[in-house]
This record gives structure tokens, sequence and C-alpha cells, in this order.
């Protein structure tokens, strides 16, 4: 049976000065010192950020999730539904995600409207969440407390101009963008850490097809072969049937890129769709704020994907 391609998704309106937006910590715990330095970030732009109760818990027993599965959920939910707040924004990845997905007030979260969401990495798991569960577009951005946010100036601005001034950063990629494969495609933007898509395969919040999409792919710490296990799962699945293009991000302690670069084009080559490589997002020193969720054209010859409308309203 051939599945419906994607369709766009619903736009949150940006940001106002002033905004309250708050902080959760839906996965691993969060170095406090990193956190507060984040935040100082998002108090100069004239944000209000507020940091929900358990963003720095520690779980008792396993020290890579930050507190319990049951309160990392309420928080996330409490901040959704808090009608003063603009935008929820998460404080790191790593682990825990998958944990607490199924635990959250997905009626309260869907009756509470759309709103802005920004993470990536094992956030990953919560923007396929949210596109199934509240047809939202969300954004693959950097969290506040992970290192590239407080260090890089370029990852800062493209957040900042994505909140605020949407209509400003229509084009993305970096100068690092090559052609992998050429042509020119149009779709709806979708991906994350690849990783955790496939991990996602066959659960209640995942699409079941990339169809009509634009594919943004990155992820950090999996060597080459594991690498080709997790395309090879997202290709014998029939997920990636009629995806329209795929574009790659940065492959971070993944070993040396030529070896990554092989494995990427022997399984993704075949798909006979464009592919632009190191587009600029992920993992990298430079992480470049995407939507997920909104019609574009990845045009892989000139290396950019170009927004059909500003990501958010």
């Amino acid at each position: 049976m051939t599945r419906p391609p994607l369709t766009p998704l619903t736009r949150p309106p940006r940001l106002r000065p002033g905004a309250k937006v708050a902080v959760v910590a839906p996965s691993g715990p969060v170095p406090g010192e990193r956190l507060d330095a984040g935040l100082e970030i998002l108090r100069g732009w004239d944000l209000d950020p507020v940091v929900l109760p358990h963003v720095r818990d520690q779980h008792p027993e396993f020290w890579y999730l930050a507190g319990a599965d049951q309160d990392r959920a309420r928080d996330l939910t409490e901040a959704w539904c808090d009608r003063s707040v603009s935008a929820v924004i998460c404080a790191r990845g790593g682990y825990g995600a998958q944990r607490m997905v199924d635990l959250l007030d997905w009626t309260a979260i869907r009756a509470a409207g759309p709103k802005v969401f920004v993470g990536y990495s094992d956030v990953t798991a919560l923007h396929e969440a949210f596109a199934v569960r509240t047809g939202l577009a969300t954004l693959h951005g950097p969290m506040v407390g992970a290192l590239t946010f407080l260090k890089d100036d370029r990852t800062q601005e493209s957040l900042r101009a994505t909140l605020f001034e949407p209509e400003s950063v229509r084009t993305l990629g970096l100068e690092t963008a090559r052609t992998m494969v050429p042509g020119r495609a149009r779709g709806i933007t979708l991906g994350g850490c690849v990783s955790l898509l496939a991990a996602d395969l066959g659960t209640p919040h995942a699409r079941p097809t990339a169809r009509g999409g634009l594919l943004l792919i990155e992820d950090v710490g999996e060597e080459d072969y594991r690498l080709d296990r997790v395309l090879t799962q997202l290709l014998r699945s029939g997920w990636l049937e009629g995806v329209a293009g795929v574009a790659l991000g940065s492959w971070e302690e993944c070993g040396p890129y030529e070896k990554v670069r092989a494995v990427l084009l022997d399984r993704l080559g075949g798909l006979g769709v464009p592919v632009v490589e190191e587009l600029g997002f992920g993992h990298g020193a430079t992480a470049l704020t995407i939507p997920l969720g909104v019609p574009a054209m990845l045009d892989a010859d000139a290396c950019t994907l170009t927004l059909d409308e500003p990501a958010l309203r």
C-alpha cells in the first residue's frame, strides 16, 4: 500500500520582545553552569526564560537521565499548557525523551494550541511526536545548555533570527555545504538525529513514511558500520520510499568523514533524489536552526534549502 505524502504542519507564532519561554530537560542532566550561561543569552535577547522545577534534577539511579520520567514529562506538559508561555526550549539532549514521550498529556498539549518548540539530538523523538500528535511544525535548533549555542555566534544568531525575524532566514546552508547527488526537489522538511528516527519506527509517535519529505539527518558518536545499520533499517522498512530529497548535517565523533561519507553515498545515493552534504545543522561547530514540517526547496546544485514561507507566522 502506497502511503500518502507528508503535508505541511501548522506554524506557531513568532516571538516578541519580552516573551516568556520555558526551559525543560526531557532527556539528560544539564550542567548548571552551562544552563545559567544559556539563560543569560536568552535574557540578552529580551526574553523571559523560566526554568521548570525538574530541569536541574539528576536521576538517583540512572546517571544519564535528568530526573524521573514522570517529572520530566510533567514539566513539559505544564510548560506547554501555561498560557503565558510562548515557547518551550530544551536544555540539552543526551538520552531519555523516548522514555517520557508516552507520559505526556497529549490531549492537553493539543488543546493548548501552537507555540514554538526547539531542540535537537535526542529531542528528535519529540519532534516526531509533536508532528504526529499535534500537527505542529517545530524547530530543529540549539538547546540552552549546549556548548555550540554557548560558544558559536552564528548558531546563536540563526536561532535568534528564526524566533524574532523568521522572514530573514528563508535560505539556509553554510559554506561547507556540497553536492553529493545533483538536482532540485520540493517537499516537507522532517528529520533530526537519524539513529533516533530509526529507533522510533513502529511506535505510536512516528510517522509511517517520509514520502514527499525533504529529509534532514545528522548524528553524533555513531561509527560508520552503525550508521550503515541505521540507514539500512530505514531502507528495508520502506520508510524512505518516495522521499523527495535529503540534506545531511554534521557527523561529529562518527569517525573519519571520508568513511562516513562513503556509507552515506552508498545507502542514500541510490534513492534517485538530490542529496546535499554538510548543510550546517546538528552537532557541529555551527548549528543552523531549521524548521521541521514546512514546505521548502532543496537545491543540491546551489547547496541550499529555501523555505517557501517563514518558519514562524
